[in-house]
């Protein structure tokens, strides 16, 4: 099925026909074709030699159809039990990061379930993702996690499985409240992102799926009412990873929703069929399930805010339609070249990646290829599923990362100022370890709470297959934690085994934040048909840390999404944004972590809001939660280590009802 590294920039016919264009040559604008004359044509025969010696290839290795782009095949790697490097590797002892507090917290009782064992459709093997919000507005971020479904649920011979709701009871247990809170979904579910739509201070979940999607609009009693279809985001088909964003200004979230595969159950993708393009579908030889190569790409879509609970689609008017149907997995709206606006940024499959510079008049420039962003340093695309955002450098320009298949390496992009984006992943550290992986969610986390983001990803493969063949390789993976030197390098952190790193599972979503208010960033998973998993941050640090819950003004989205954090402490500048979305279909917690390593105090905070106001805000103290609310400053403090009582939030909202 997937593509070896010497046919992965050709595409398959029904994809794309652009990739032959040097498009890697930074342009202004759009990418243009270079004009043949004295130094010039020495250019272009660089350009186009490449794909010359690809030609050259493909005649002795025929092309593996019907796939992925991803690398060429790497040696195996094993450890010195022989086991595959991505399910082993593990050291005796070492520093404890993180601890599997699956039992221990309860979400080990619920279980993900997506198609029939044997994975024999693509729809089968992409899995689903996980959201932070706190839904009864109580202080403590609650867990959200989508389900599958499976053939005979679709067609109604079965009982669908139900995503979850994960009350946090404040304790380190959780408790499933999805029922009650008529949040079940009971479609075949893929993501989720959580926006505050309408204002009203209180947290709404937007779920996408193979069918129609769901708004869940919070109730502010404990419940939520599926809005979608009168709010006109209902869509059908096949979406994935959304995001909201004020992309224009208006004070109220929009919703950018990707699409993935055109799929039809009446006609499934078998090799030879009508909805497969490739006679057959093979990945190293062994034959595997079609896609998403050879198969119809879902066109994306962009809803505009009307503010009084509709939506309208303005997806080809603002210029992000999608006409080339890429496989979108991932998204999230970003403010990227620091003019107040946010961007957007997707992470596709095996296509292209888009990134959209937002014009500031409702419409946004197609900058893909001229940022740097659609390919890697090979000038080819990549298999990306998942998308992480964060100022790694601490030079106030948030950065780019995306998840990749075996075979190749997950992507570092380091923004090099105004939106423009180079591969770093080779010099930083990053590509060697991860190309025996296949990575899915992933998140800039400060673990160790130093003032430098570091680079959390979960892996997990697609095809069964890989366990019964010897390319060092798993289905079931560990996770991967890279330790930020500084801005310099990224460096593994070994996995101690019986520990969180040293977990095995086929990982897909994941969404990062401090579930115990503890000034630790924790980690909640979706395995493929498997438990949820929590892996509790206990790295024995003892620095210290503030948590930023921001509550916009009039004339910004309540929640603040798209906000932008500076704090200077220890002679330290960072940059952390409010966003929705992004990891692997999945959404963070949408308060601001800044570590602040052994710097006592703050030195200085300022609130780039929504809208354009500029607000400079004291901290009195550290290692607290603190609530800002736009023009007000300081309007709650949570202190957990303190043993003051839970209470905030001055969100203006009675207390609510717990279901």
């Amino acid at each position: 099925m997937y593509l070896p590294r010497e046919a992965s920039v050709i595409p398959a016919p029904s994809t794309r026909s652009r990739s032959l264009l040097c498009y890697p040559i930074r342009t202004q604008g759009s990418p243009q074709l270079l004009k043949v004359s004295g130094l010039a044509a020495v250019a272009l025969l660089a350009c186009v030699l490449p794909f010359t010696i690809v030609a050259l290839q493909q005649a002795q290795h025929p092309m593996a159809e019907g796939g992925t782009s991803t690398g060429g095949a790497h040696a195996a790697i094993y450890d010195a039990q022989h086991r595959p490097i991505t399910a082993g590797g593990f050291v005796q002892s070492g520093p404890v990061v993180f601890l599997d507090d699956s039992e221990k917290s309860g979400l080990a009782s619920w279980n993900h379930i997506m198609g029939s064992p044997d994975k024999k459709y693509i729809i089968e093997a992409n899995g689903s993702g996980v959201c932070l919000l706190d839904y009864n507005n109580d202080g403590w971020l609650d867990i959200y996690l989508v389900n599958g479904s499976t053939y005979d649920a679709a067609s109604g011979k079965a009982t669908p499985p139900h995503a979850a709701l994960f009350r946090n009871n404040h304790d380190g247990t959780f408790t499933d409240v999805a029922e009650l809170a008529g949040v079940t979904n009971d479609r075949w579910g893929f993501g989720c992102a959580v926006g505050d739509y309408n204002n009203d201070g209180w947290p709404d979940i937007y779920v996408t799926n193979f069918g129609k999607n769901r708004l869940y609009r919070n109730n502010r009693d404990g419940t939520f009412t599926d809005v979608a279809e009168q709010a006109g985001v209902a869509l059908g088909n096949w979406s994935t990873g959304a995001t909201f964003g004020d992309y224009d200004g208006d004070g109220f979230l929009d919703l950018f929703v990707p699409g993935y595969v055109h799929y039809d159950f009446a006609h499934p993708p078998i090799p030879g069929s009508s909805s497969v393009s490739y006679a057959s579908c093979v990945f190293r030889g062994v034959p595997v399930m079609c896609g998403p190569r050879g198969l119809t790409g879902e066109s994306d879509r962009l809803f505009h805010n009307n503010g009084n609970g509709t939506f309208t689609d303005v997806s080809v008017k603002a210029g992000v339609s999608d006409p080339s149907r890429f496989y979108g997995f991932s998204s999230v709206f970003v403010d990227l070249n620091n003019d107040g606006k946010v961007d957007l940024a997707v992470a596709d499959d095996s296509t292209p990646n888009y990134l959209y510079i937002n014009n500031g008049n409702g419409t946004f420039s197609d900058e893909s290829y001229s940022s740097g962003f659609a390919l890697n340093q090979d000038g080819r695309e990549v298999a990306a599923m998942g998308l992480a955002v964060g100022d790694y450098k601490n030079n106030g320009w948030d950065d780019l990362f995306v998840t990749d298949f075996s075979d190749d390496y997950d992507v570092l992009y380091r923004n090099d100022g105004n939106a423009s984006f180079t591969d770093v992943s080779y010099p930083m550290g990053i590509a060697q370890d991860t190309i025996p992986f296949l990575g899915w969610g992933c998140g800039f986390i400060d673990y160790d709470n130093d003032g430098w983001k570091d680079l959390f990803l979960v892996n997990g493969h697609v095809y069964q297959a890989v366990d019964r063949q010897d390319w060092g390789t798993s289905f079931a993976q560990r996770p991967l934690l890279f330790h930020n030197d500084r801005g310099r390098h990224f460096s593994l952190v070994p996995a101690v085994e019986h520990t969180g790193l040293a977990m095995v599972a086929s990982s897909r979503g994941a969404a990062f934040g401090d579930l115990f208010n503890n000034g630790k960033i924790d980690v909640v998973i979706n395995p493929l048909s498997g438990h949820a998993i929590l892996l509790r941050n206990v790295n024995p640090d003892h620095n210290h840390w503030v948590d930023l819950r921001l509550i916009g003004g009039p004339k910004g989205p309540r929640d603040a999404v798209g906000a932008t954090v500076y704090l200077t402490a220890g002679g330290i500048r960072q940059r952390g944004d409010v966003l929705s979305g992004g990891s692997y279909m999945s959404s963070n917690d949408q308060r601001v972590h800044f570590g602040l390593g052994s710097a006592a105090t703050v030195d200085k905070l300022l609130i780039h809001w929504p809208g354009g106001d500029v607000e400079s805000v004291h901290l009195s103290a550290v290692d607290r939660v603190f609530t800002i609310t736009q023009g007000k400053g300081v309007t709650g403090v949570l202190c957990v280590a303190c043993g003051k009582p839970s209470k905030q939030h001055a969100s203006g909202s009675a207390a609510p009802a717990r279901p």
